[in-house]
């Protein structure tokens, strides 16, 4: 049986982003759809929809932090505190692995930019950087959740 790792980085290889992938995963645990959360996650693909801001892997992380600690009562400051706390943690140990969550510093190129863009594809940066990312990405999620 896969481990939640291999089975967001299946995900990525069958064709969904990075932030679809780690979301997806975690969806069924928390009650949420499946197809709703590949749906929710879909826009934060290639650091924010190929603007190559923060990695997708780290957005669907953020996501089922939120999923799991997030408040639901405007005044559950506690909550909030908390899913922050954890969201700075997991930000902490992604860096130590990666030295950055931004998509275009992890790939090395510049997914905004059409000509880089283009590089990106032809040298398969994604195919072979990002299931790197979505592993370690679950990784850190499942020692801090």
């Amino acid at each position: 049986m896969m481990d939640k790792a291999d089975r967001a980085a299946s995900s990525f290889k069958e064709g969904f982003n990075c932030s679809q992938s780690v979301l997806s995963t975690y969806s069924k645990l928390f009650g949420l759809n499946h197809e709703v959360a590949l749906k929710i996650a879909q826009a934060f693909g290639g650091g924010m929809a190929h603007m190559g801001q923060t990695c997708g892997a780290v957005t669907g992380a953020f996501m089922v932090i939120g999923l799991k600690h997030g408040k639901v009562k405007a005044e559950d400051e506690e909550a909030k505190e908390k899913s922050y706390k954890i969201v700075r943690e997991f930000v902490n140990r992604f860096k130590s692995l990666h030295d950055s969550i931004m998509c275009k510093d992890l790939l090395g190129y510049d997914l905004d930019n059409p000509e880089e863009r283009e590089q990106i594809e032809e040298k398969q940066i994604c195919e072979t950087r990002c299931p790197e990312f979505i592993k370690n990405a679950v990784g850190v999620l499942e020692k801090l959740l």
